[in-house]
């Protein structure tokens, strides 16, 4: 990354990406130049918009939904993974359109999924707002300010319900250099869900022991190796459908020292899942350089894992008619200005 004075924020009708986050002139999100590129060389799913389910269901099955089963593409061994081999990041939404959402300029992406789509019954629309603004931290510290709201509605007659779960799935770079190395990491919580051989939950939430998560720790590009699902809401009876109505909540923080660069990341979601990139693994683009172990982490605001198969989770992730499924994301980032 070369800096220069600016601060650009850019996206893509494709998966609604997230192209470009810039700090100080510092893009701090992996990417690609071109939507073709995204559409060839985008195995990581960098900046994409993340449905109808992320992260992993087991088996590639969901049971007891409108009184039947539904089996879905086994793309991640033998489960599903982030919404099938044509999820969301690889659709093309409509737009940008200008918008003033909750008072902030911002853009409106929409697409529909029909029914059948990947397997998912109904037929669904999910529309998402990017909003960005500035906010005073210090007499000299301005925070860029880049919101996400998610909303996806149930529009269709085909059946009674559905199951959704929405994310971003932003890879952040503060180092300004090829790989994340030196990055200080903070979460702001230690409970997280043990899973299987194949990413899948096998236990309650429990407390999460090889990393002291919630002290400053250090990222490098293959350690810590960390790809959890680290819970903020430890009863899932409390999370609702719509979780726009509750307050944004911190959970996580990073800074790099020698780039002086800061991120933030809020949402009002239950969960999300911390990733340090070991698998990342992109050749070299058309002037782009390769992306390898460690070139970014994530952090995924969403339900939890494998929800729709999980009675005491279910209701989560379940949409019906006349329903709306509903979430904010914010991403706080800024520079430290005696880093120069």
């Amino acid at each position: 990354m070369s800096p220069s004075n600016e601060n650009v924020i850019s996206f893509l009708p494709l998966g609604a990406i997230i192209r470009e986050f810039c700090v100080a002139g510092y893009n701090i999100v992996q990417g690609f130049s071109t939507q073709d590129q995204y559409i060839k060389y985008n195995t990581p799913y960098f900046g994409a918009t993340i449905g109808r389910t992320a992260n992993r269901i087991k088996d590639a099955t969901v049971k007891d939904l409108n009184g039947r089963t539904y089996t879905f593409a086994k793309n991640n061994g033998p489960n599903l993974l982030h919404g099938g081999y044509q999820g969301w990041d690889k659709k093309i939404f409509e737009g940008p359109t200008p918008v003033n959402r909750n008072g902030r300029e911002g853009l409106l992406f929409k697409y529909v999924s029909k029914d059948g789509e990947e397997g998912y019954p109904g037929t669904v629309e999910v529309r998402v707002w990017y909003t960005t603004s500035k906010e005073q931290v210090e007499t000299a510290i301005e925070k860029i300010v880049l919101g996400i709201e998610y909303e996806v509605e149930f529009i269709g007659n085909e059946c009674e319900e559905t199951v959704v779960n929405v994310t971003n799935h932003s890879y952040f770079n503060l180092s300004g250099g090829p790989t994340i190395e030196g990055t200080e990491a903070q979460l702001c919580t230690d409970k997280y869900l043990p899973v299987d051989s194949n990413g899948i939950p096998e236990d309650k939430v429990q407390q999460f022991k090889r990393t002291d998560v919630t002290k400053p720790f250090v990222l490098h590009p293959t350690e810590p190796d960390i790809d959890d699902c680290f819970v903020m809401d430890e009863d899932p009876s409390q999370v609702p459908l719509d979780t726009r109505s509750r307050p944004l909540r911190l959970l996580a923080q990073f800074k790099h020292p020698s780039s002086g660069l800061h991120l933030e990341v809020h949402s009002t979601e239950p969960a999300f899942q911390f990733y340090t990139g070991k698998g990342i693994d992109v050749p070299a683009v058309e002037g782009l350089p390769a992306r390898g172990p460690g070139s970014g982490f994530c952090v995924e605001p969403s339900r939890f894992i494998n929800a729709p198969n999980q009675p005491e989770w279910k209701h989560m992730t379940l949409l019906k008619k006349g329903q709306i499924y509903g979430s904010k994301i914010e991403y706080r980032a800024w520079k430290e200005p005696w880093n120069e």
